[in-house]
């Protein structure tokens, strides 16, 4: 099915539904990520904005505190940021949305893998050396998220796609990653909670093997909503999302890793994460306002 007939939005096509829709604050100013971009649109929630005027925030001309300019907007709110953006994104009024969930939980639907030729995020790649000459994880426009606490830029919205070694079942989850080095990006997965990312890097690690990973950065709202979904182990998020649009979701094999993806990501970033040596991780400013 081309992108055309689909029935649901890629990110773009989200964004241009939440222009239509009077929900989206365009910000073509210059604005600096390290100090004034959360600070500024946390201000619709503690400032005692109502709900109903809450918006999706996009920022198109965007700076650090070193002077570096960035070639990529960012979005903040986009996906959640109120809940009549939660409707433009998962496609239903709110009194309709318990309902999808559970159909789509119930009733997963197998992605349709599409060849690199065919996949957006195989448009633009950079590989090995590329990577430490700007074109890393430092060329991501990452957010302070709090000022003065925090110690790096962590992705937020970051969607970790990993794998059972035995069975090769697939898992998505949304866990924060500190930005250490161009190719280096840590991987927090709130091992209290038992996510699917953790059981799985437990079983890689039993093998003595590093665990396979690939990072999912901007990608239609489903796939985001899906990642953060509680759902039974053994079922891949990804199917979730295709069983919540109706349709199967296009999906293309990593280059480097045996994963798949969502073809229409704006960002995949591949690797392997290691099973031996864990590293410091955080402080880090919560949503919610506290440093953890």
């Amino acid at each position: 099915m081309s992108k055309s007939q689909r029935t649901y939005n890629d990110l773009p096509r989200h964004i241009e539904a939440l222009r239509a829709a009077g929900l989206l604050m365009v910000v073509d100013r210059e604005i600096n990520k390290d100090t004034e971009m959360h600070p500024l649109v946390r201000w619709q929630y503690r400032g005692g904005m109502a709900e109903a005027e809450r918006k999706a925030w996009l920022f198109t001309n965007v700076t650090d505190s070193k002077g570096r300019e960035y070639d990529m907007p960012v979005l903040l709110c986009g996906l959640a940021g109120s809940p009549a953006i939660y409707e433009v994104g998962i496609g239903c009024p709110l009194d309709e949305v318990s309902g999808k969930w559970n159909a789509a939980i119930q009733n997963p639907l197998a992605g349709e893998v599409v060849s690199s030729d065919a996949a957006a995020c195989h448009e633009i790649i950079f590989e090995g050396a590329e990577l430490s000459s700007g074109n890393g994880l430092d060329a991501l426009a990452v957010p302070i998220s709090t000022p003065g606490w925090d110690v790096a830029p962590f992705t937020s919205s970051s969607h970790y796609i990993t794998s059972d070694p035995e069975t090769g079942i697939q898992n998505m989850g949304t866990y924060r990653g500190q930005l250490k080095t161009p190719t280096r990006l840590g991987m927090n997965t709130s091992t209290e909670l038992r996510t699917g990312g953790y059981v799985n890097w437990l079983a890689w690690k039993e093998k003595g093997e590093p665990m396979p990973c690939a990072v999912v950065i901007g990608c239609p709202p489903v796939v985001s909503y899906a990642s953060v979904q509680k759902v039974p182990e053994g079922i891949d998020e990804l199917e979730v999302a295709g069983a919540l649009v109706g349709e199967p979701l296009p999906l293309v094999k990593c280059r480097t890793v045996d994963l798949m993806v969502p073809a229409e990501a704006e960002i995949v970033i591949e690797g392997y994460v290691d099973t031996e040596y864990l590293e410091p991780e955080a402080p880090f400013g919560e949503s919610h306002g506290h440093v953890n």
